[in-house]
Formats: structure tokens, C-alpha cells, sequence
């Protein structure tokens, strides 16, 4: 195991960076603030694109001297994230962008917020590890899953695993906590100097029916896969077993989660595990972990004209296979999607989604890309209608619970207006 820094130690003052790097923070801040006052934004992004132009080596210098977890892939980030930022201030103060803006960026931008924070935890976008890693050689990497999404900005899934291992091949000093029940995850993790198995599961494997190092097909007997070529599943040092997160040690640790879902128990076990390697004991992890309820807005009840309206993200595949079984039984179901830059443009993902486990219920297809969700409704025989505003689909809606599942810009436009309604 990489050892880690005392818990008592800080993060290099700002009085000992170079005078370009501290005029670079101060600008960036200064950049930050404006963008708040001014209602443009929350100012991560532009605070670090600013600090950034100044000084290029900017990340590099606010890396060092803390130490650094990156969490990374195609879902659960923000909600991981979160989990360990959480269980991590038991230990000190902890720099985290969670805000969600996941590029270099914002991620810059929240060391500049938080300079002398000895902890950082760091949302990373797949497609800007190996650039973030290589700066910021972190003490941990965590990698939760891998599928498609967004394939006209990220790509075909197989080309993020090879990049992603080749950039792990790199980083000898970092601890690598990995799904093995993922085989992309597996197949990328094992180039890691000190892997860290954890069984957390996976529902979604149309993505990794097809061996990532030959392209051979991965063959499953209960939880154990492998290949002909010799890739197979890891040996784990955490089991997830429904509640309940078990160490190869012996230890067990019941999660008891208010966050609903089995990803939630996935994402909450891998954050136990990483924690853990860091200093804090299961126990004491899962009860911060206990104390969470929502994920910047996600799963809570918002009132509005006599429903009570509870907004989830799903923004793939693989999102929506696990947020499916969340929904409430009786509940109508409005689904809001967009097709701007951050959702990616193409919506072909729509037509892999089990949508036919809708039927009977009432569903309004709502959002920028309305007709393309009616249009996929029809072909799953579920009777539904539209109505592009979201909002206003929660509104035709009988007073009670309405379950509201949105893709990243829908998600946030509607959690913003229904915060202001």
C-alpha cells in the first residue's frame, strides 16, 4: 500500500510558489468572484481557466504536498465524489469541485478556492485523466465503471479503457481502486502498480461483452468473468453483498444508506474501501455516509403546486438501468432530455434504454429532444404524451408524487426553476 501524508499536514503555503503561480491564484479568484457577482456562474470554471492561461504549470504547483483522490468514470463521479469528501473531513480540510465542472478547468479552479486544504477529492472526466493524473500524481485513482455515453464527444468506450490504461501504466505511485466486477474497469486497472479490487457489481454489460485487450467474447459464470486470452476477474479485497461491504480482513460493515439504489450501495462501497487505505475506519466512514440524502439536488422531494417532485439524472444506458427500479410504482414519470454540447448531441442512446418497463404508467416525454423520447415511447408501447417544458409536465401531473428523470442540462435547468417556483 502508498503510504499517505499525516492527516496534520498541510498543503504548501502560498508564500512558497512562484510569484507567476501566486498571481495566477489571485487572478483566478478574482475571476471566480466576478462571475459570481455577476450571476454568470459559480466561477470554478472560469477562476481556473483564467489561473490556468497565466500559469500552464498552475495544477502542477497547487498538486503538490496534498494528498490527491481522483474519481473517475461514465457514472456516479459527482456522487462518489461527494461520499469521500464527506467521510475524508474526519481527517482535515478537503479542496473538492463539487459543483460537477470535471475538466481541468474546474478542477484547478477548486485547488485555487481551497490552497491549503491537505486533502483534495476531484471529480475527473474520463477523457482528461491521463492529462489531470500525470499532473497531479494522486495518492488514490478511482475507477467506478465504463460505458458508453456521449459517443459524438467521448467516443467508442474500448478507446477510453486504452487510454485510461495506458495513462494507469504510468502512475507508480498511485493506488488504484477498481470495480472488478466491470471487465473494462478490470482490464485498465490491472495496469496499476497497486490495484485495489472492490466487488461493488454491475447490472449493465452490453458495453463489456467483448474482451477489451483481443475482442474475444467475456464469458460469465455468476460473478466471475474471463476471457480466452487470460484477462479475468480479479480477486477482491471488498465484497459488496446487498448492504453489507465485507474486507478479505474479515471486517463487515453494514451501509445503511438514505441514498437510494444499488449503485448508490456500489458507489458507497468503493468509497468505504478507498477511505479506508486513507486512515478512516469503516465504521466511521459509513456513518458519514449515512448522513447524506440528496446529490446536489438528486433524489429530494421539491413541492410544486401540490406534487412533490423528485428529480434524478440518468444520461445513458447504463444510468438509466439502474435508475429504472428507483421510480416509484404509482407515481406518473416525466422524462426530460436535451441534446446540447454537455449531453452530447446524438440521442441514439434513447433506443437502448429498456423504456418497456414503463408500461401502464402515465409518462410525459418532455425536454429539447421531446419527440425524440415520444418517438422511442412508441416503439416500447407506452402510452404517453408531450409536453416540452418540463415544469409544465409536472403540472399536468396529479397532485402527489411525480418522479422527474432528466439528462445532465435538463437535470440542471429544472432543479434551478424548481428552486425558484
Amino acid at each position: 500500500m502508498v503510504s499517505q501524508l499525516a492527516p496534520a499536514q498541510r498543503a504548501r503555503s502560498t508564500a512558497g510558489l512562484p510569484l507567476r503561480t501566486k498571481a495566477a491564484i489571485a487572478a483566478g479568484r478574482f475571476a471566480a468572484a466576478a462571475s459570481r457577482w455577476t450571476r454568470r456562474g459559480g466561477g470554478g470554471v472560469i477562476g481556473g481557466r483564467t489561473a490556468q492561461r497565466l500559469d500552464p504549470r498552475a495544477l502542477r504547483r497547487l498538486g503538490e504536498h496534498r494528498t490527491v483522490v481522483l474519481v473517475t468514470g461514465t457514472n456516479g463521479k459527482t456522487t462518489t465524489s461527494l461520499m469521500l469528501n464527506r467521510v475524508l473531513q474526519t481527517l482535515g480540510e478537503v479542496a473538492a469541485n463539487d459543483d460537477g465542472a470535471n475538466m481541468p478547468d474546474g478542477i484547478l479552479g477548486a485547488l485555487i478556492s481551497q490552497p491549503h486544504a491537505p486533502y483534495a477529492v476531484l471529480e475527473v472526466d474520463e477523457n482528461y485523466v491521463p492529462s489531470v493524473a500525470e499532473a497531479l500524481q494522486p495518492a488514490y485513482l478511482v475507477l467506478l465503471n465504463l460505458s458508453r455515453d456521449q459517443l459524438d464527444r467521448v467516443g467508442e468506450v474500448r478507446a477510453t479503457e486504452r487510454d485510461l490504461r495506458a495513462a494507469i501504466a504510468h502512475l507508480s505511485g498511485t493506488t488504484v481502486v477498481a470495480n472488478c466486477d466491470d471487465p473494462l474497469v478490470a482490464s485498465a486497472g490491472l495496469a496499476a502498480a497497486h490495484p485495489l479490487w472492490v466487488s461493488a457489481g454491475q447490472n449493465w454489460r452490453d458495453d463489456a461483452g467483448a474482451c477489451a485487450r483481443c475482442g474475444q467474447a467475456i464469458e460469465h459464470q455468476g460473478v466471475e468473468w474471463h476471457c480466452a486470452c487470460g484477462l479475468a476477474r480479479p480477486t477482491p479485497m471488498w465484497t459488496l453483498d446487498g448492504d453489507t461491504l465485507n474486507g478479505s480482513d474479515g471486517t463487515s460493515t453494514r451501509l445503511e444508506l438514505r441514498l437510494p439504489g444499488r449503485a448508490n450501495a456500489a458507489n458507497a462501497a468503493v468509497a468505504v474501501a478507498t477511505a479506508s487505505g486513507l486512515g478512516v475506519p469503516p465504521k466511521l466512514a459509513a456513518g458519514r455516509l449515512r448522513e447524506i440524502a440528496d446529490v446536489a439536488g438528486r433524489y429530494r422531494r421539491v413541492p410544486l403546486d401540490g406534487r412533490a417532485v423528485r428529480v434524478l439524472l440518468a444520461k445513458n444506458p447504463a444510468g438509466w438501468q439502474e435508475t429504472l427500479p428507483m421510480l416509484e410504482t404509482d407515481s406518473p414519470v416525466v422524462i426530460a432530455v436535451n441534446s446540447r454540447e454537455a449531453d452530447g448531441r446524438d440521442t441514439s442512446w434513447l433506443w437502448d434504454v429498456p423504456f418497456e418497463d414503463l408500461r401502464g404508467r402515465q409518462v410525459i416525454a418532455s425536454g429539447e429532444r421531446a419527440s425524440d423520447v415520444a418517438v422511442r415511447l412508441a416503439y416500447a408501447e407506452v402510452e404517453h404524451t408531450i409536453e416540452r417544458d418540463p415544469v409544465a409536465a409536472v403540472r399536468e401531473c396529479a397532485p402527489g408524487a411525480v418522479d422527474l428523470v432528466a439528462n445532465y442540462t435538463a437535470f440542471r435547468d429544472v432543479s434551478s426553476r424548481l428552486r425558484d417556483a
